[in-house]
This record gives structure tokens, sequence and C-alpha cells, in this order.
């Protein structure tokens, strides 16, 4: 399962069927479906959710199913209003990532990426700094593994970004979902999918070109998404989950096809080890905290 807000609700990567939106967290379930037939999943992000719903509505479906993974990205929104208490947030946070422990879930928090280098979001980089810090001690008391997008370099590379400069495009999407992959022990390729995919350097603009585009981009972008923060609105007021049911991700005859290559090749299915802190001591990786090992 995953839930969160816009980003795991997978804006804006519109490579799914029909231009839908895809995302991080469909990508690594198509991934993960390849290995496991009769991989089930459900993504309850909505574009604009905050901590009150993500650990509200989103944790007691997330409990009620018991899944054996869940992915948790929450928080985005709430830092980014400037009132908000960092501290109050984070204890929020805790508790809500303990309920999912409780349960005997295998849980992956995303913590927050470097704004530093879009225009007015730099400002808030300090913010997203700290309650990352919360995040990353949070796994820690937890024994919670956790992907720090703020270590991913690649996602300070522009080409990661669509247009908005809020969202991760396809190419950000993917980097997401590959890192998660290695993480949980079930690589989607080497680690320079997500480490460096990029074999240039990104193109500069002239100052006078990027000034042009920031106009623009604040024009079409950031001053529509300050209206609505102004008005106590949400783009996601009114709207539902695109995968709301926890069901098989595949249809029965592409099951079937799927167990009959794995048992032709005589490769396992995955299967994700429920661990308690108590038994078992995460160490660190290159982005994050890595749990153990998943069981053959």
């Amino acid at each position: 399962m995953a839930i969160g807000d816009s980003i795991t609700e997978g804006m804006e990567d519109d490579s799914g069927p029909g231009g839908e939106y895809r995302g991080f967290a469909d990508r690594l379930a198509e991934h993960l479906g390849t290995i496991t037939p009769d991989f089930r999943y459900a993504n309850l992000g909505v574009r604009g959710r905050r901590m009150r719903h993500i650990f509200g509505e989103q944790l007691d479906q997330t409990l009620e199913w018991k899944p054996d993974l869940v992915t948790v990205m929450a928080g985005g929104n709430d830092v980014l209003r400037p009132g908000n208490d960092l501290d109050l947030l984070a204890e929020h946070f805790e508790w809500g990532i303990r309920r999912l422990r409780d349960a005997g879930i295998r849980v992956v928090i995303l913590s927050g990426h470097d704004t530093g280098w879009i225009p007015v979001l730099r400002y808030y980089r300090g913010r997203i700094a700290v309650f990352s810090m919360h995040m990353r001690a949070v796994a820690e008391r937890t024994g919670t593994e956790i992907v720090d997008l703020w270590a991913l370099n690649a996602l300070t590379d522009p080409r990661a970004w669509s247009e908005d400069r809020l969202h991760l495009n396809g190419a950000g999407h993917q980097i997401v979902a590959a890192r998660i992959a290695d993480l949980l022990g079930f690589p989607m390729g080497p680690p320079e999918s997500w480490a460096s995919p990029w074999s240039t350097p990104p193109r500069q603009l002239p100052r006078i070109l990027r000034r042009r585009e920031n106009r623009r981009w604040a024009r079409q972008y950031l001053v529509p998404w300050l209206r609505r923060r102004a008005m106590g609105r949400s783009s996601g007021d009114g709207r539902l989950p695109k995968r709301p049911r926890l069901d098989y991700l595949h249809d029965e005859a592409t099951r079937a096809e799927i167990a009959r290559s794995l048992n032709g090749s005589g490769t396992h299915e995955a299967v994700y080890d429920p661990y308690t802190p108590e038994e078992k001591t995460p160490v660190n990786s290159p982005s994050g905290t890595k749990g153990p090992d998943p069981v053959d």
C-alpha cells in the first residue's frame, strides 16, 4: 500500500494508460508484481492531503487491511504552511508510524527533498530540512526504513521535475521507485539507475532566459498555488484515491503467466519480513536507513 499526498498519487507522471498519473508507487508495484504473481496493491495518495488526512482515514484503512508493506510520504503540505509547528507535526508523524509498526507492517518512510534550486520554494528549505531530520529520528527510534530524498542528488536535477517544479516527472518518479526497490532488496537495475541516471550535466540557460522562465512559472503555477492556500482550498478537494482497494495488480491470466515464468526460472517469490526493532538493528545506506534483507 502507498499512503500520502500528490507525489504518492503520481503527479505529474502521466505515463499511465490513457495519460493517467502513474508515479513512483505504481512503478514500484509493477516491479514487485513481476516477482510475486498474486501481488496486491492499493494507493490511497491524494493531492493536497495533509498529515491529519494521511494519518487519519488513510492510516485507518491501512490498519484495517494490514498489508505486508506500506510506503509513507506525509507532512509536505503541512511544512509549507509557515504557521505549523514542526515539532508537533513530528510527534503526529511518529504516532502514525508507531501505529503501523505495532501492527507488524513493514514501513518505508520517504523524507523531504532539497528545494534549494527552486525559486521561492528555496525559502522553505530550512523547514523541509528540519522536518526531514525529524523523520530520520523517528526512523531511528522505531527501527523503520527510510529513503532520504534529500540525499538523492539526482533529484536536484531539473530533468527529474515537471514544469510546475512542485512534482516529479516520469524520470523523477522512476528514480524514487528504483531507490525504494533497491532498499527492499529487489533492485530494478544497477544503483546508477537512481544515483546517477544521466550521463551529461543539466543544460544551463543564460541568466536573462532563466529570469523570463521564472516569471512565466510564477504566473502559471506559483500564483494559483498561493491563491488556493490563501482561500483555504486544495487541489485535491472532493478527490478520491485512484486505487482505493487492496486488489490484485494483474488479472487472473497474467498472474498465471507470471507464476509459470517464475516456476520455470526457479525464482522464489518475494516474502516481506515484518521485523521488529528489538530483533534486528537497521544499518546505514547511501540515502537512508536500510532494514534487514528480505527473506528468501
